[in-house]
C-alpha cells in the first residue's frame, strides 16, 4: 500500500491478518453522541492519546511523549516491529491522523488511517464489539525518532520570515483571523505572522478525506512549490489532519509545530 489511508472494506478483508493491529484513538470527551462510545471495531485496542501517549509532565496539551515512553506504551498494547497498524476514531477523521503522525515520527512506516473511522465501519455493517478492559502480550516495538518532523517554538520564531518554510494553520478562519475567541480560557486570538490558513474541515467531507482533485485544488492556493510545510493548530492535534491531507497529494517535506498556538 502506497497511500496513508485505507477503506473500511480493506480493513474488513484483512481482519484475520496476524500482523494487523487496530487502534481506537477516539477522544472520549468529544465522542459524537450518535456513535456509541462503548462500541469499537472488532479486535481494536485503545490508544489513549490524552494520557499514555502525551507528555503529562509538559504544561501544554497533546504534547508528543519522548521516544522511551512511546515505545513502552506501544509494547504494552502488544505492538511489534512487524505490526501493520490501522488507526481510527469515532468522529470519522479527527484524532486518528495525530496517532498516525506519531507512529511515523517514531519510525514506524506500516501505519494507516481508516478513512471514515467508526461511523463508516458501522455504516457498512462490519463487526463491532463492546469496549472492555484488555491486556496483551508485551510486544517488541522499537522507536527510531525522526526529530525533523517536529518543530518547536524557537524554530518557528527564528523562521518567521524564511521564504522556504510555509506555516499552515488548521484552526477555523475565525480563530485564525482573531474574530472568534479561542476555546482555551485566557488565550488571545490571532495567528502566527506570515502563516496561512487551511481550516481542517475544508479537507473533509462526511467524515472522510475529499478526493485527490479537491485536495490538490485546496493546496494549490498556498502555492507550496518545493517549500517545507509546517502544520500548526491549537495544540498540535488537528494540524495532523491537514498534514495527512497534504501527504495524499504533495511530496513536500513536512513537520508539526507541536506546541502550536497554545504555546
Amino acid at each position: 500500500m502506497d497511500k496513508p489511508i485505507v477503506s473500511s472494506q480493506w480493513l474488513f478483508e484483512n481482519l484475520n491478518n496476524p500482523d494487523l493491529i487496530i487502534l481506537n484513538t477516539s477522544l472520549k470527551a468529544i465522542t459524537d453522541e450518535k456513535i456509541n462510545s462503548n462500541e469499537k471495531i472488532k479486535n481494536a485496542r485503545y490508544f489513549n492519546l490524552k494520557n499514555n501517549f502525551s507528555d503529562k509532565s509538559f504544561n501544554l496539551p497533546n504534547t508528543l511523549p519522548n521516544a522511551a515512553q512511546f515505545e513502552l506504551e506501544c509494547q504494552k498494547l502488544g505492538i511489534n516491529q512487524s505490526s501493520i497498524i490501522v488507526v481510527y476514531d469515532s468522529l470519522g477523521i479527527y484524532s486518528s491522523p495525530r496517532a498516525w503522525w506519531m507512529f511515523k515520527t517514531m519510525g514506524h512506516q506500516q501505519v494507516f488511517v481508516l478513512n471514515g473511522g467508526l461511523p463508516d465501519w458501522i455504516k457498512n455493517n462490519y463487526p463491532t464489539e463492546e469496549v472492555l478492559p484488555q491486556q496483551f502480550k508485551i510486544g517488541n516495538f522499537k522507536t527510531q525518532l525522526n526529530s525533523e518532523s517536529i518543530k518547536n517554538y524557537d524554530f518557528i520564531k527564528s523562521n518567521l520570515n524564511n521564504k522556504n518554510e510555509i506555516i499552515i494553520d488548521a484552526r477555523s478562519s475565525g480563530r485564525f483571523n482573531g474574530t472568534t475567541p479561542e476555546p482555551r480560557e485566557g488565550l488571545k486570538s490571532g495567528s502566527i505572522p506570515n502563516s496561512l490558513n487551511i481550516p481542517f474541515g475544508n479537507v473533509l467531507e462526511n467524515g472522510k478525506y475529499k478526493s485527490k482533485e479537491e485536495l490538490t485544488k485546496i493546496f494549490s492556493k498556498i502555492n507550496p512549490e518545493n517549500k517545507n510545510l509546517i502544520y500548526s493548530c491549537g495544540s498540535g492535534l488537528t494540524a495532523c489532519i491537514i498534514l495527512l491531507a497534504g501527504e495524499l497529494v504533495l511530496t513536500n517535506k513536512t513537520a508539526i509545530y507541536d506546541g502550536s498556538w497554545t504555546e
